[in-house]
């Protein structure tokens, strides 16, 4: 039996016009950092934005942007709140900090939940934050969101590339549209993220360089947008024609 609420996450869904997951092979990477900083750039470009975090396991997007002392309204949905121009939907409103120990049909559940009841109105850009790997999360967001297209990051590391090269076959396989992969955290360049773009016929987006300013920069919108990281980042987005 179809559940009813998916047709109606494509009502939700509707005046998006484009959808973009950040997704990894494994978590540490900065993929929510990406994911965060992406959102608030864009719509300092005076983009319409929505920000989506679906890692129901570790939720950080709200630490990021310093979402205290707020929360969704309820009016024939939920409608998300503004934080910095970006409207932003978290299970963590719910749970806080709290331990979310979500299983299988539990975690899709969820899922189907948030996105049939979230109302995101007209975005230019909905930013999905996705768990890291390639569990029930990621096979959820291709069959219920469909038109995805996908960022992937992972730091220069061999266990990083070698697990968000899985990450990458995985998407082939299902012929979902890959912008490109972000290389974050680079101390030296090896080349190494350049080959597997390569390899796999996507694009490399570029190297972001690690550095101290951003951690003292989270819970700071305004700070994060003054940091050498995300001005790099609005670079790649340039290059990627986000921006």
């Amino acid at each position: 039996m179809i559940d009813p609420r998916t047709y109606i996450i494509g009502e939700r869904l509707r005046e998006v016009k484009r959808i973009i997951t950040v997704a990894s092979g494994k978590g540490g990477v900065g993929k929510s950092l990406v994911s965060a900083t992406l959102s608030l750039l864009l719509s300092s470009r005076g983009k319409e934005i929505g920000l989506l975090d679906l890692d129901f396991h570790g939720p950080s997007c709200h630490i990021i942007l310093g979402a205290t002392d707020i929360e969704p309204l309820e009016e024939y949905g939920i409608i998300p709140p503004r934080l910095n121009g970006v409207k932003f939907m978290t299970i963590a409103y719910y749970i806080g900090d709290e331990p979310a120990p979500l299983r299988g049909e539990e975690i899709s559940n969820v899922f189907i939940e948030l996105l049939s009841v979230t109302r995101w109105g007209k975005l230019d850009y909905l930013i999905i934050d996705a768990p890291p790997g390639i569990g029930d999360e990621i096979a959820d967001i291709v069959r219920l969101v469909r038109r995805c297209e996908f960022i992937l990051v992972t730091t220069p590391s061999k266990l990083s590339l070698l697990t968000v090269e899985r990450t990458i076959k995985f998407l082939k396989e299902l012929r979902q549209p890959v912008i490109g992969l972000i290389e974050n955290m680079v101390l030296r360049e090896s080349g190494e993220g350049i080959k597997l773009a390569e390899k796999y016929g996507i694009k490399y987006l570029g190297s972001i360089p690690y550095t101290v300013e951003i951690e003292d920069a989270i819970g700071s919108p305004s700070r994060i947008l003054e940091t050498a990281f995300s001005k790099k980042l609005a670079e790649i987005a340039v290059a990627s024609g986000l921006l």
